[in-house]
């Protein structure tokens, strides 16, 4: 056994970050990991020191806080109970622990956490900086302003931090060098679009930056910054109280603050009156989130942002109207994941195409034709480059993967040439919804995104370098073309840069059935394109919001799949934001976050005609902060957001008291089978109340747990006696057909998958199941062969069912849409059905999720029927190659495939449940797990040869687990330790274990004689 020494204190991190700066939080949380090889090993105690410097960190020095001796084996999310901190201020730390056999362990990195301006009014703490925009600027003009200013220093640098914010996204160069941000890994990373995406009207985020080293050892500072319309002043905006089509006054707002060796500061901020120049000549032209970007090299002015530029014609600046027009925004230092470049992940072209016309107009399905290639210049090997391509000729660069980011080229040619890159997702084939001839880029679906950069050469004998920065597009094809006639290009190099807010990626799956692990690489990719700043639905086409009911849906399989609890605690900021400024009578949460559009189910499709109610969205305010405490134990999304939970759920009985339904819905949205809206809205209803009686006991709220657990009573009875009856032949029946109002029959306005509604339909029955809405236990297997049936979807369940929408579908289909798509394999799996699940995960027939993989997807679709070989493209008014909902599945991959679960009795992977599921009729023989929780590396392993079952784990120290293992008997198993079960019942044996390494092995039954159903606590 190994010694304490052999245990260290690792991953040290304060609000969730290591060495994080811009920290404004009143009571910043600090988390540590636990790191031995010596099983059982735990803490007993802890003991947190903060200081102002290195040295004075002991507890007899120490200058901040001393927690004391804490009695405790919690190290995620303690929170600081210290004097006030300052602001601008480096805090540096360590902790103490000790271990099981009371021995202290000391934190050995170098720790620091350094504060933000600690205000949010934007005036305290920003030392008189003003929102500054360019005067004189030309109507209409569309060219990004740039702004510059140079100081000289007083002194020797010590230490630079940049606070800075805009209206619109901005670019930053000091000294000539362009501003980007250390990563954990040390590599020098640059962000996209900061700072990002918030409700303008109400709430601005500004970004700090260490920039000492860029300006060490330096007499003058000159800060040079570029303002593209972000989505401040973007189409996506159009409708906001702060967007004009004919383009706004974009601004800029910044301090600088220089600490010198002497210790003697400098403050340099944005005013209007000491020598702040703006011009909007440069290069880029237009540019637009939906649009893309016109860039011009050879407007690029040399040297604007070193000190030696004369900006004598430059343009004064002026004080922008914006605080006027909102006097009560707050200003907030950024606690979210930006949006990064992330280098390792640049795609590169799998095959470039080059054709000049179009051929076989006659002879194709759809009379489009295809394109005429130029067959001697196809390049399948990219070692070929540099490819040439001349006016009239197209050239079609495959990345091989359907990503979300910027193109960066390295092109040449004369000065003056323009080219055009366009992005799209698919090609065409000659399906009648093709829009193009055979084997060119498809863009109908981006619908008016116009996706496109142009681009002019400056004329650089070498080539140059070109990476757009002010939009971003989704997209697998890039499209160039030369636009000045009778010219030529050489395209030297064409990359994809990966652009995203997973920075991290935290769980992993692989299996022995290679579509699988493609469907699980591609919720990856999904979820990595669609969290961007906000978890938006789609990168693509003009719309890209943050719709709630895909975020609520996703959001465990995110934090499975990723460090996304800072990203879903900043979108939830931004929920309750909306909640209070376009939430119906300022108390419902909002269907989309942040901004205006499509708040309310508003525009687009909906023209106006949606419900009141968003059920399934705007429960994303209840789900999301149950969802984060349930998976990292910090109750901090709780506490902060309770008040306006509660606003939310007396809104919602403000609007039908006791009836005990929901406030509307349109329902299970894309569903194959149509389900009744108002179903599923006081279904979403029962779901709140379940929650916020949970998340009311978290945090020692008495009174309300027993409010809450009445309520969901009360809205149970009410939903048995709306729905639920019998059938002539005294079997029963779920009304899941029923039209309550006219909110019942709205549809997506594109779509005819829900112009039926049907009783017994699979997302009724799930719901049913999930939360218990069902008189006895009877009825609760009534409901479960009723499921069982409705997915087996076999001869004689459709020539029962002749008017059922699933006789036009196959066995073993699902036919949910987003609200049943995340909890249909889960509750198979709970209530003994788990070769159900693995069939439905398996199936390759549509609808199912394999289907896109066996279509050649490489991300998750909108819709189950996006596209397929046989009948070309799905319905083009909203068809997203790059959506994530769908990409749920993963939960159940990782919660039960894998078998690593949160106990919800102790959250936060605390306490784990490893309880893998097997698949009986081995398809799949082998499952490698892994997550990186809250307390360290989870690892889940097993493996299927013949009749046993090979089991090994891993279990980060300061945890516990409870370990199920299939066998036939008790005497059937080994360990690799003298473990003995805790009890054996149902074919499993149930093992309570500490941390550490085991592996296991045991005799299970052939498949036909397996008996093993267990059933999990919901």
């Amino acid at each position: 056994m190994s010694l304490s020494h052999d245990t260290h204190i690792v991953n040290l991190k304060v609000e969730y970050r290591n060495n994080p700066i811009g920290i404004d939080s009143e009571n910043p949380r600090f988390s540590w990991n636990m790191l031995s090889n010596e099983r059982g090993q735990h803490q007993t105690a802890y003991q947190i020191l903060i200081a102002t410097r290195r040295e004075l960190l002991s507890p007899e020095t120490v200058d901040v806080w001393n927690s004391g001796r804490m009695i405790s084996d919690k190290s995620v999310a303690i929170k600081y109970g210290g004097k006030t901190l300052s602001p601008s201020t480096r805090y540096y730390w360590k902790t103490i622990i000790w271990d099981q056999n009371n021995v202290p362990i000391h934190s050995t990195s170098d720790n620091y956490f350094e504060t933000g301006l600690r205000s949010n009014d934007g005036i305290t703490g920003w030392d008189g900086a003003k929102w500054i925009s360019m005067d004189n600027r030309k109507r209409n003009s569309t060219g990004a302003p740039m702004f510059r200013k140079v100081t000289k220093l007083s002194g020797t640098v010590k230490t630079a931090t940049l606070y800075i914010s805009s209206l619109g996204a901005f670019k930053v160069n000091i000294n000539g060098k362009s501003l980007g941000v250390m990563d954990q890994e040390g590599n020098l990373a640059h962000e996209l679009l900061t700072p990002g995406w918030s409700n303008y009207d109400t709430t601005i985020n500004y970004m700090t930056y260490d920039v000492s080293s860029y300006i060490k050892n330096d007499s003058h500072v000159a800060i040079g910054a570029i303002i593209g319309n972000g989505w401040f002043n973007s189409r996506i905006s159009s409708g906001s109280q702060y967007y004009s089509e004919e383009g706004n006054d974009l601004a800029l707002f910044a301090k600088l603050l220089i600490t010198f060796h002497d210790d003697s500061t400098q403050v340099i901020v944005t005013d209007t009156s000491s020598g702040w120049k703006s011009t909007d000549t440069g290069p880029f032209r237009e540019n637009d989130i939906y649009d893309g970007e016109t860039y011009d090299a050879t407007k690029e002015i040399k040297n604007w942002d070193m000190e030696s530029f004369d900006d004598s014609n430059w343009n004064p600046v002026k004080e922008h109207h914006f605080i006027k027009l909102f006097p009560n925004v707050k200003v907030t230092s950024y606690n979210g994941i930006p949006a990064r470049i992330m280098d390792e992940l640049d795609q590169h072209p799998q095959n470039i195409t080059l054709f000049n016309g179009i051929i076989n107009k006659e002879k194709s399905e759809n009379r489009k034709g295809e394109i005429k290639v130029i067959e001697n210049r196809k390049i399948t090997d990219i070692s070929e480059l540099p490819l040439p391509i001349n006016s009239g000729e197209t050239a079609i660069y495959d990345l091989g993967q359907n990503m979300v980011g910027v193109p960066r080229i390295i092109v040449k040619g004369k000065a003056g040439t323009q080219i055009k890159l366009r992005f799209g997702e698919m090609l065409n084939d000659d399906s009648e919804g093709a829009d193009g001839p055979k084997g060119s880029v498809y863009y109908a679906n981006l619908r008016t995104a116009k996706q496109t950069c142009h681009y002019t050469l400056k004329g650089n004998e070498n080539g140059e370098v070109y990476q757009c920065s002010m939009t971003f597009f989704g997209f697998r094809y890039v499209e160039i073309t030369v636009l000045t006639k009778d010219s030529t290009i050489e395209v030297l190099e064409l990359r994809g840069k990966v652009a995203s807010s997973l920075t991290k990626q935290s769980g992993r799956i692989e299996t022995s059935n290679k579509d699988i692990n493609k469907l699980f690489n591609n919720i990856i990719w999904g979820h990595r394109g669609n969290y961007f700043w906000i978890p938006t639905d789609c990168p693509q086409r003009d719309e890209r919001l943050g719709w709630t009911g895909d975020t609520q849906l996703f959001a465990n399989t995110a934090l499975y799949n990723g460090e996304c609890n800072l990203f879903l605690e900043n979108f939830m900021d931004m929920l309750v934001d909306s909640q209070g400024t376009y939430g119906f009578d300022h108390a419902s949460f909002t269907s989309t976050a942040p901004g205006y559009k499509c708040s309310n189910f508003n525009s687009f499709a909906f023209e106006g005609k949606g419900p009141k109610g968003q059920s399934g969205w705007a429960d994303a305010g209840v789900i999301l902060p149950w969802t984060v405490w349930q998976m990292t134990g910090d109750t901090t999304i709780i506490e902060e957001n309770y008040d306006s939970m509660v606003k939310y759920m007396n809104w919602i009985y403000s609007l039908t008291g006791e009836k005990y339904k929901g406030p509307g819905s349109i329902g299970d949205w894309l569903g194959f089978q149509g389900t009744g809206n108002q179903l599923m809205s006081d279904a979403y209803y029962a779901y709140d109340a379940l929650l916020m009686s949970s998340m009311a006991k978290a945090i020692n709220k008495e009174e309300d747990v027993k409010k809450f657990k009445a309520l969901f009573q009360d809205i149970k009875d009410a939903f048995i006696e709306r729905y639920i009856c019998q059938d002539h032949s005294g079997n029963i029946l779920v009304k899941s057909s029923i039209i309550e109002d006219e909110n019942d029959i709205f549809e997506d306005g594109i779509s005819v998958y829900r112009s039926i509604k049907e009783d017994n339909t699979q997302s009724t029955l799930l719901w049913c199941l999930k939360l218990g809405l069902y008189k006895d236990g009877h009825q609760r297997q009534q409901l479960i062969d009723l499921l069982a049936n409705n997915i087996k979807n076999t001869s004689k369940f459709k020539a029962s069912h002749p008017d059922s929408t699933r006789t036009q579908y196959a066995e073993n289909t699902l036919s949910t849409g987003f609200l049943g798509v995340n909890i249909i394999a889960p509750v198979l799996t709970d209530f003994g059905l788990s070769e159900l699940a693995y069939g439905l995960l398996l199936q390759d027939g549509m609808p199912s999720w394999l289907y896109s993989v066996k279509n050649g997807a490489t991300t998750i679709w909108e819709r189950w029927n996006s596209y397929s070989i046989e009948n070309g493209f799905g319905d083009v008014g909203m068809n997203s190659f790059n959506h994530y909902a769908y990409g749920a599945i993963a939960e159940w991959m990782y919660k039960y495939m894998a078998g690593i679960s949160n106990d919800p009795n102790d959250p936060g992977f605390k306490h784990i449940i490893l309880r893998p599921t097997i698949d009986e009729q081995k398809r799949i023989t082998k499952v490698k797990g892994t997550y990186e929780s809250a307390y360290g590396t989870i690892t889940s392993n097993w493996e299927l040869e013949n009749d046993t079952f090979t089991y090994q784990v891993m279990i980060p120290a300061n945890t516990t687990a409870t370990i199920c293992i299939p066998a036939i008997s008790e005497s059937d198993i080994y360990v690799d330790d003298k473990i003995k079960p805790v009890k054996y019942t149902n074919g499993t044996a149930e093992y309570e274990v500490v941390s550490g390494s085991y592996k296991f092995k045991s005799k299970i039954p052939k498949f036909e004689e397996f008996s093993l159903k267990t059933t999990r606590s919901i």
